[in-house]
């Protein structure tokens, strides 16, 4: 059974992607165990029995996603507000890993961002991170790389996860993409970031506003001038939906 990762930059609609996951029933589903770990130093990782196992160190991290794929397929999705060094220093151990990433417009993320954090620093909105990982598992994984755009998941929900699903090897389960609003115990520890997904039942734009923007702070259009061509770079690969992709 395959480990499909799925690395988002923050505010990238990642968590709802992994909400449908969770409604499929067939994946163990697994969150953002790295950022976990540097956040807290250690992650708390399922085992095949049902169970828990605690983490202290990347390299486990992914020995142990890769031993939970031995039973069932894994699906793993992290942010990439930090890079990652040991993904970088062993790219052999995540050779076997479906990597697929998700992407969406910077304009609309750093504010939404900014609104959550307001100390956000340049790197952590996390673009460059993405491409840097994109551009090693490009180089040295077994499979290409899926790129999917976060606008297309909202306008064309249906046709966007199925195109992903093929890319990556499992059936398309279109009764998935509803699920039961609501917290959720994968995510208490970073609530504050996903109060959005918990207030839907499925993928569509949440109508919202920021005071402040790329627009009007000098800080955050100089955030936006750095990533818009790792940006740019990645949705070259993106898979393509419907006319306005």
């Amino acid at each position: 059974m395959p480990v499909i990762a799925m690395w988002a930059h923050p505010r990238a609609l990642s968590t709802a992607f992994l909400r449908m996951m969770i409604a499929r029933g067939d994946v163990t589903v697994v969150h953002e165990p790295l950022v976990t770990l540097v956040d807290e130093g250690h992650v708390e990782l399922p085992t095949a029995d049902g169970g828990t196992v605690t983490v202290t160190d990347a390299a486990e991290v992914v020995a142990h996603l890769k031993e939970l794929g031995r039973d069932r397929t894994v699906f793993v999705k992290d942010t990439l507000e930090y890079r990652y060094r040991h993904l970088f220093a062993d790219p052999e151990a995540i050779a076997d890993v479906t990597h697929t990433f998700i992407v969406r417009d910077p304009a609309r993320t750093i504010s939404s961002h900014y609104a959550i954090k307001p100390t956000v620093t340049c790197p952590e909105i996390g673009y460059e991170h993405q491409w840097e990982l994109f551009d090693l598992v490009s180089r040295t994984a077994r499979r290409p790389p899926v790129v999917m755009r976060a606008e297309d998941l909202l306008r064309h929900p249906g046709q966007t996860v199925a195109a992903w699903c093929e890319a990556v090897g499992l059936p398309f389960l279109p009764e998935a993409l509803n699920w039961a609003p609501g917290e959720r115990a994968e995510w208490q520890r970073t609530r504050k970031w996903h109060l959005d997904v918990e207030r839907t039942s499925g993928f569509s734009p949440v109508e919202k506003s920021f005071e402040t923007t790329v627009a009007n702070n000098d800080t955050l259009r100089s955030y936006h001038d750095h990533h818009q061509p790792f940006y740019q770079r990645l949705i070259r690969h993106a898979i393509s939906i419907g006319e306005d992709s």
